[in-house]
């Protein structure tokens, strides 16, 4: 089996790349721009297993043309803040994210490569979403009790809750290429899959405020920096679920018997936590109380919830997942002091 993941020396795309490669007769090949921060990290790992890496940009489809044909195509390259575009130029983004998913359409149309697209849950609509009826619960914000409505309940968001409205600029460029990959699969037989991803965590993850927040609050516990709650009154009740990046491999293996299908792939609400939450596990397992700043400023593109139900993907493959909160956290945390001495200076 031949494997492209573009992408490559991200967070996801390395991670999906060294667990594909333990798989006996699976050739990995990896692509990827090395704009990320410290993105030579995951690249001296993936040397250092033999897996082979490509420099390129999916921007400039003369740079996907060289690659040789594969058999399935990870599509994992992305600029993934939610909040890029909304100061300074939103051009990177545009094209990176919606130029580039069309590039890689155009590869796997011409090599008749299966594609299986990693989306995002942020195609949601933002107005829906702060519009759920939620209400403080202890340390997070949960639906009020028995409440439902379309495409959500307290299970959680499913594929059909709106995507109409303001989703933000990077959601707007994955939905817009779920439609392209839509008409390539009606136009031209395309095999694709699209998994609508919620907040991924593992090793390896370069945290950041608006994007890998897990780590990063694990990273500010152990290495005693500051942190600061932001928006919905700053008192950390917005929540998410997590999923750790094993658990996305595991459903990836299996893409070929879902063709033309769109889930949602998250922890689900078993899987949840809120940053009030994870404050409390981090200083409970890191025994450290970083100074903790407000600002209740909500910002564009924030929400206040979102918990992926996986009721579809989990009919459709029996795929859950394995890896819970605190297992994740003590992997991160067992990670951030192993590295420390090189990952201090990125991530405090």
């Amino acid at each position: 089996m031949r494997l492209l993941i573009t992408g490559g020396a991200g967070f996801i795309g390395s991670n999906l790349a060294l667990m594909f490669a333990n798989r006996p007769g699976w050739r990995v090949i990896t692509f990827d721009n090395l704009r990320r921060r410290d993105s030579e990290l995951a690249l001296a790992r993936l040397q250092g297993r033999g897996i082979a890496f490509i420099h390129g940009d999916v921007r400039n489809f003369e740079d996907l043309e060289q690659l040789p044909a594969v058999d399935l195509l990870v599509e994992c390259s992305a600029e993934p803040s939610v909040h890029a575009g909304y100061e300074g130029d939103v051009r990177y983004l545009v094209n990176t994210n919606l130029l580039g998913a069309f590039n890689c359409l155009e590869y796997a149309r011409r090599h008749g490569t299966a594609v299986v697209f990693l989306s995002t849950s942020r195609v949601y609509s933002i107005p829906a979403l702060r519009s759920l009826p939620l209400q403080v619960a202890g340390k997070r914000f949960v639906l009020e009790k028995g409440s439902a409505g379309p495409g959500w309940s307290e299970r959680g968001i499913t594929e059909d809750f709106p995507t109409g409205g303001a989703r933000s600029l990077y959601g707007t460029t994955k939905l817009a290429s779920e439609l392209l990959i839509e008409e390539y699969s009606a136009a031209y037989g395309l095999c694709a899959i699209v998994n609508r991803c919620g907040v991924i965590a593992g090793p390896w993850q370069m945290g950041k405020v608006d994007q890998g927040f897990f780590t990063l609050w694990a990273a500010r516990h152990l290495y005693k920096r500051p942190l600061r709650y932001t928006g919905f009154g700053g008192k950390g009740h917005q929540i998410r679920d997590v999923l750790h990046i094993a658990d996305l491999y595991a459903l990836i293996d299996g893409f070929d018997q879902h063709r033309g299908q769109v889930y949602n792939v998250g922890g689900g609400r078993e899987l949840s936590v809120s940053l009030a939450e994870l404050t409390e596990l981090c200083a409970a397992r890191t025994q450290a109380q970083p100074r903790l700043d407000c600002d209740p400023a909500t910002r564009p593109a924030d929400i206040p919830y979102y918990i992926t139900d996986c009721d579809k993907v989990s009919r459709a493959t029996g795929w859950q997942p394995a890896w819970s909160v605190a297992m994740i956290l003590d992997e991160v945390l067992d990670w951030l002091d192993h590295h420390r001495g090189v990952l201090e200076t990125i991530l405090a």
